[in-house]
Order: C-alpha cells, then sequence, then structure tokens
C-alpha cells in the first residue's frame, strides 16, 4: 500500500452495524458520505464479508486500489481474531484479514476496534500531541481500549474486563453505556459506576490523560463534568467516526 496516499478508506465493524467512509489522510475527516449497513444476524464471516463488500460498493470504491482499513470488535493479533465480542465464535483463532484479503481481491490493514479509534485521537484529535501515557475508552455495548505512549500504539488493551473485587462481574457488565440503558440508570447514578470504573484505571496505570469515546461523548457534558479524578478526562474528537478514520489511517502506516 503506497505511504504517501493522502486518501483511504475506513471500514469500521460492530456488533449491530458496519460503517465505512472514504478519508483525508492530511486533515482526519470523511470527504464521502458515511455508508452504513446491519451486522448481519449470527454475524458469521462470510456474512460480515458479503456486508463489506456491499458498503465497499456504495462508496464505489468495489474495485478501486486506494488503501483499505479495517477494524473490528476483537482482540487481533498477526492478522488473527483471538476473540469475538458481539460477533459470531467462528471469529475466535480465525484467519481474519487472510479472509478479508482473499474475498476482497486486495490487500487491507486489519486491527482492533478501539485500537484505531484511539489511533484517530492520537493524529487527529483530542490526544493530538499529548506526550506520557493517554488511555482512550469507548463506552458503547462494551467498553473498549486502546493504549497510547508518546505517539505509539500499544495493541490490545482488554481494559473493560477488568473485574471488580467479590462481584463476579467485569467493568463492561458494570459500567459500559449499555448498562445504563438496560438498568434505566440516571446519568448521576451511571457516573457513580463511572467513577469507580475510572478511578480504578488511574490507580493501576497512573495515566497522563483520558479519553472518552463511543456514541455517549457526545453527551460528555452530562457525565464527565461529575466525576473526580487526578487525570484530565475529555470527550473524543471523533466520537463515532473514529473507527472509520483510524482504520483508513493505519492502512497506510
Amino acid at each position: 500500500m503506497a505511504a504517501d496516499s493522502t486518501r483511504a478508506v475506513g471500514v469500521d465493524i460492530g456488533g449491530t452495524g458496519i460503517k465505512a467512509g472514504i478519508v483525508d489522510l492530511t486533515a482526519g475527516e470523511l470527504i464521502s458520505d458515511r455508508i452504513k449497513v446491519a451486522t448481519p444476524d449470527g454475524a458469521e464471516p462470510k456474512d460480515v464479508l458479503a456486508a463489506v463488500t456491499e458498503v465497499l460498493t456504495h462508496l464505489g470504491v468495489a474495485d478501486d486500489p486506494i488503501p483499505l482499513g479495517v477494524a473490528f470488535p476483537a482482540i487481533v493479533k498477526s492478522g488473527r481474531t483471538l476473540s469475538a465480542a458481539n460477533v459470531s465464535d467462528a471469529w475466535i483463532g480465525f484467519a481474519a484479514e487472510d479472509f478479508f484479503e482473499q474475498g476482497l481481491g486486495r490487500e487491507i490493514h486489519f486491527a482492533n476496534d478501539a485500537d484505531v479509534a484511539g489511533v484517530a485521537e492520537m493524529r487527529y484529535g483530542a490526544a493530538r500531541d499529548r506526550s506520557g501515557l493517554t488511555i482512550l475508552t469507548t463506552l458503547g455495548t462494551g467498553i473498549g481500549s486502546a493504549l497510547l505512549y508518546n505517539g505509539v500504539l500499544i495493541p490490545n488493551s482488554e481494559l473493560g474486563h477488568v473485574h471488580r473485587a467479590k462481584h463476579g462481574k467485569d467493568a463492561e457488565a458494570y459500567a459500559a453505556y449499555s448498562a445504563k440503558e438496560r438498568e434505566d440508570l440516571s446519568w448521576e447514578e451511571w457516573t457513580t459506576r463511572l467513577q469507580w470504573y475510572y478511578s480504578h484505571i488511574e490507580f493501576l496505570f497512573s495515566p497522563d490523560l483520558l479519553v472518552v469515546g463511543g456514541g455517549v461523548s457526545k453527551h460528555a457534558d452530562k457525565f464527565l463534568p461529575l466525576l473526580k479524578l487526578d487525570t484530565e478526562i475529555v470527550p473524543a474528537v471523533h466520537r463515532n467516526n473514529a473507527g472509520i478514520i483510524g482504520a483508513a489511517a493505519l492502512a497506510v502506516a
């Protein structure tokens, strides 16, 4: 893939939707419509591949050699998916990058969805030009995380799965945005859970900056001011487009 390309396509595969767009890599902005289709029921590999092909066709780049990056909700190591969050268990231990490259007939860059969101914020958003340790968390169905140290991504952190002592549940079951919706919590009630979570992450890692992403970040004024932390905590700039932008950026890295 051409390292001097000024544009690339990012595809963000989630448990409920698959989003894609063409990105200006100089500005870190979408220069096309954002195309979205529903993630197929069961999210089996062949069905997800067909849906990705559909969004690329809608964008008019299915046969274009433009660099392509794909974000996926799983631990990704050497192109293999080692976990499965809200997708079929068939992805566990699956050679996903090779599968997509063969199915799409092109090279791609394949990475964890929270990691690519972190890259988007590091290059073009809230963590740009920040030194030390930045931790981005995405609050949604679960809690994704990205560790960024002096401008370098440390891949495949899973900080949504830290456990609450004596409670038997991990952090995302207790404090993800889905828990707020599922239990009909007020912003104040939910923030009490976030306070536990971010205080715990702060104690474990002593970060220099915390960035909060995911769709709920557009409501950051309703909960971030209620948190009492020693670490600066700010909303992500790119919100739900971060996966598209970060995946595109990594496609030419």
